[in-house]
């Protein structure tokens, strides 16, 4: 007696799920992401082997196990390594050393190298998987057209009588296709032993092959100390900084006659908007947590960014642009103005991570209107600095000067309320605002670049504000590792029925690790434009008002 067929709805359904299954495995065992390791570029590549292996070519591999489901692991192929190291001693390793800032990063914050890569891999499996099931779909129905309908219904009743064994056939072969990258048997990754130099990291229990292991026998002591010192400091340097601003919060809960318990500080404030600004990160992820800590605290409406958020703007340096963003608040707008140490492959990482990067228009971010530009040079490490588009930095300033005043309503002084002015002007070296304050159109900019702390200054009918470096970086030195100066960011509020800044605070971490936060501190007031003038008194006593000042030099 034959076997009854399958109803039709379940032989569809089986159908259907073997072809999900089978385009959502090539989808994950093709799956590619170009990003970075350390200070490196790399290739990830999802396989079957459950382990993390980092191909580093000539130097060997390093190997840990995979925290994947499904015995997946991850293969990742380094570029850029040397191909004649023959040896090890000093002279290679000082040829390594040079990269040592990129792998401390690395260590810093593996997390976010892994997010990051997680994130890009599963993208890349699902597009996989979808172009997988396009192809599939239009090879199902191509072939239909092909055979014809007598053909189809005699194939489909062949099909019918065989469909357990065909649906036990498809397990069998999707299982062994998921295991067929695997390269390596669990003997062979038994039989490495563990390196005791990541022991108490995040890479404890990784195995070393090959020639790197000769370098990390030899160096692992100086490697070890300096990632243990960056830990220590930082750790430190986040309890100090809680502590103080915890601290600075209830003087000022004090002073309002507000308990010491709450969390407000000023009732006459609760209208403000109030902004965190931080500037010349340069790649020193080591103040991630800090920052994200002080963004938790201060619960800024908006947080800023005046630029230079990496070193040479290279691609292996998106990780530093992913893990800043990671310290925002979610739903707190970010708002950036790249700077010379930035490069366009920067700004497409921060738009990655929606951040508001400005590009010459003017933007109403939480009802403040804000202005500002990429810088218009590049610096490069090794290269020196350049015009990176066509026009200087004078020509930008004029630019920005006059899409300030076009925005007011009418170019040049008076003529205009402060209520239909650019509120904000945000841009990385602070010369570039020179045209906009002297013009009357902006009456406050935010800078960096300087790595040193100017004003809040009146500068021609406006008020300039220069942050100094947020990753503690110092002229010829990179930032990452233990502070090398004083990281500075900075908690301004801005009015938004005055139309004004009317204070700021700043927040230190020093390079002793110790933390300071400053008393709120007010802005001073602009000089009033030709048309706001009042009489002047007959002794240019206190009705004068304040008069217009030329910049500051810079550097």
């Amino acid at each position: 007696m034959s076997r009854p067929n399958p109803p039709r709805w379940l032989r569809w359904t089986l159908a259907g799920v073997a072809a999900a299954l089978l385009c959502l495995m090539f989808g994950i065992t093709t799956a590619r992401a170009d990003l970075s390791l350390g200070p490196h570029e790399a290739t990830y590549a999802i396989t079957a082997d459950d382990e993390i292996v980092a191909d580093l070519g000539p130097l060997g591999t390093v190997v840990t196990d995979s925290p994947l489901p499904l015995t997946l692991g991850v293969r990742i192929t380094v570029h850029e390594i040397p191909a004649d190291l023959a040896a090890v001693d000093a002279a290679s390793f000082d040829a390594l050393a040079g990269d040592l800032d990129g792998y401390l990063q690395f260590f810093d914050t593996p997390q976010q190298t892994i997010a990051t890569v997680a994130s890009a891999l599963v993208w890349d499996a699902l597009r996989g998987a979808a172009v997988a099931a396009v192809v599939l779909v239009g090879s199902a129905y191509g072939l239909r057209l092909l055979l014809g309908a007598a053909r189809r219904r005699e194939l489909a009743r062949a099909v019918a009588s065989r469909t357990w064994e065909i649906t036990a056939a498809g397990v069998v072969v999707v299982l062994v296709a998921a295991t067929a990258t695997a390269s390596a048997g669990p003997e062979e990754r038994a039989a490495l032993p563990a390196s005791p130099v990541f022991a108490g990291t995040a890479l404890e229990g990784a195995r070393i092959t090959g020639r790197l292991a000769g370098v990390i026998d030899t160096y692992s002591g100086q490697l070890v100390e300096t990632y243990q010192a960056n830990e220590v400091f930082y750790a430190g340097a986040r309890e100090k900084l809680m502590a103080a601003w915890d601290a600075r919060v209830a003087e000022q809960d004090a002073a309002a006659g507000e308990p010491d318990d709450t969390a407000s500080t000023d009732p006459e404030a609760t209208d403000y908007v109030t902004f965190l600004l931080v500037s010349d990160l340069h790649c020193n992820t080591g103040m991630t947590p800090l920052i994200r800590d002080l963004a938790d605290r201060v619960a800024p409406d908006v947080m800023l960014n005046a630029g230079d958020t990496t070193i040479n703007g290279t691609s292996v340096e998106s990780v530093c642009v992913d893990s800043f963003a990671s310290a925002v608040p979610d739903g707190v707008p970010f708002v950036v103005s790249d700077g010379n140490h930035d490069s366009r492959l920067t700004t497409a990482t921060e738009l990655a991570n929606r951040q508001v990067v400005l590009d010459g228009e003017v933007v109403e971010v939480d009802g403040v209107r804000i202005l500002g530009d990429r810088d218009p040079l590049e610096t490069r490490i090794g290269g020196g600095t350049v015009v990176a588009r066509e026009e200087t930095p004078a020509e930008a300033g004029e630019r920005l000067r006059d899409t300030a005043c076009e925005a007011a309503g009418e170019a040049g002084l008076g003529g205009y309320t402060g209520e239909d002015r650019v509120d904000l002007l945000l841009i990385h070296q602070p010369a570039v605002g020179d045209a906009a304050l002297e013009s009357g159109c902006v009456p406050f900019q935010i800078s960096g670049h300087m790595h040193t702390r100017i004003g809040p200054d009146v500068v021609g009918y406006g008020v300039r504000y220069v942050n100094a470096s947020t990753g503690g970086a110092t002229k010829g030195n990179t930032s990452v590792g233990p502070l090398r100066d004083t990281s500075e960011m900075t908690v301004l509020r801005f009015d938004p029925e005055r139309r004004r800044f009317v204070d700021w605070q700043l927040v230190e971490v020093t390079p002793e690790g110790e933390a300071a936060v400053s008393e709120r501190q007010a802005i001073p007031p602009t000089v009033p434009l030709p048309d706001e003038v009042p009489d002047l008194a007959p002794d240019g006593g206190p009705d004068a008002g304040p008069t217009p000042s030329s910049s500051p030099s810079g550097n």
